[in-house]
């Protein structure tokens, strides 16, 4: 009997670590994709023109 317990607990155990490591790997792959969002983002308007940048601060004024 001690032993179909201690399967029970053994696989109640694995079921929460692996529920933990998907929330964790999840949130650090959403920060991950974000950093590199940002990160091609300000590479992005490094390149652009004057006049492009100034129709994009327009347009963002217009969406706020």
């Amino acid at each position: 009997m001690w032993g179909q317990d201690l399967s029970a607990l053994g696989v109640a155990i694995a079921a929460i670590t692996g529920v933990g490591a998907f929330w964790l790997g999840r949130s650090l792959s959403r920060r991950w994709q974000q950093r590199r969002r940002q990160r091609e983002d300000e590479a992005k308007r490094a390149q652009e023109s004057r006049q492009a940048r100034r129709a994009r601060e327009r347009g963002e004024k217009r969406r706020r």
